[in-house]
């Protein structure tokens, strides 16, 4: 399935992966309908300044809400659904909430788009829910370990998004993407938390625990991962990772963004970021055979390209007024 001409609508369009999604669709040649969540200012996130928001059909919204759901599926051919709560220490403070959204608003898009025939959902996941790896690489065999309430969430919204595939024939696809980087990302992720600090004038950066390791991939590649799922017949039904196939620890992430940047700042720890010490996942390396298998995806940005231009964004005094670098964002 080809993405030229076709009705898409991404779900979760005003956040950091789903606002470059978007933009990528609409580059590609897709008819883009971008949910964005309800709110009293009207702000449409990170679509508000984007120079292709005139060229989306942009709703505000809630996938909590069932009727909502059953509109904005309509006269749809592809969804991606990224609207979730994503940041874990929150997870901590307010499950109810990440039921509501990862699960209810799941459940309310996957019976949308079977009501109105929509002919592709993917279904956008998280390595988080494999947790601390058992073996790497990781694989889509690996055991799913609910090392926070997100994770949980994330668990079950796959799970009901597949029961919809698997029951009533609904062509979905999970893609389960490892830890995302780049431009726009909120500052509850350690890249970005890192970069604004330095940016800001930090000469101490406060972390939690630098020791876990991470697959990163930068914002475009996990794009590209999504589209190529969609456009993957043979990918209804199955669970597919995107990532780079390269580990590298937190510690060790620090240290070359403090290269590129050339500051001269010390890594402090600092105990409110530290995750309980059964929910911290100590390690995450993904093996991408089977997206690479399927539609012939290689990472194109590796983490040097990719932190220079996240640096580079970041620096930028009108993009560093939206974060607070001093400031734990949890």
């Amino acid at each position: 399935m080809k993405l030229k001409g076709k009705k898409v609508l991404v779900t979760g369009a005003d956040g950091f992966i789903g606002s470059h999604l978007a933009e990528m669709l609409v580059k590609e040649g897709a008819t883009v309908r971008a949910l964005a969540i309800y709110n009293s200012m009207g702000s449409w996130g990170w679509l508000e300044n984007s120079a292709l928001n005139n060229e989306m059909e942009i709703i505000l919204g809630d996938v909590r809400d069932s009727h909502c759901c059953h509109q904005i599926t309509k006269e749809v051919e592809i969804i991606f659904n990224l609207a979730a709560l994503i940041a874990i220490p929150y997870s901590y403070k307010a499950p109810n909430s990440y039921v509501d959204t990862n699960i209810n608003g799941t459940l309310n898009i996957c019976q949308g788009a079977l009501y109105n025939d929509v002919k592709k959902v993917i279904q956008t996941s998280t390595s988080e829910v494999y947790g601390t790896a058992q073996y790497v690489p990781i694989d889509e065999q690996h055991p799913l370990q609910p090392q926070s309430p997100y994770s949980a969430s994330k668990i079950g919204a796959d799970a009901l998004a597949m029961s919809f595939c698997n029951s009533f024939g609904l062509p979905v696809s999970i893609a389960r993407p490892f830890n995302t980087y780049g431009p726009r990302q909120s500052a509850r992720a350690v890249i970005p938390t890192i970069i604004s600090q330095i940016a800001t004038g930090e000469t101490e950066i406060k972390l939690g625990d630098v020791s876990p390791t991470r697959d990163f991939n930068y914002v475009e590649d996990t794009c590209r991962g999504l589209l190529l799922v969609s456009e993957c017949e043979k990918a209804i039904g199955e669970t597919i990772n995107i990532g780079s196939n390269y580990e590298i620890s937190i510690e060790d992430t620090v240290n070359k963004i403090i290269s590129i940047m050339g500051r001269k700042v010390k890594v402090v720890t600092d105990e409110q970021r530290l995750r309980p010490e059964k929910s911290e996942v100590n390690r995450l390396w993904c093996n991408n055979r089977k997206l690479h298998s399927l539609t012939g995806f290689i990472p194109e940005i590796n983490l040097d390209e990719g932190l220079r231009r996240t640096i580079k964004w970041f620096e930028n005094s009108n993009n560093l007024s939206h974060y607070k670098g001093g400031i734990y964002n949890v």
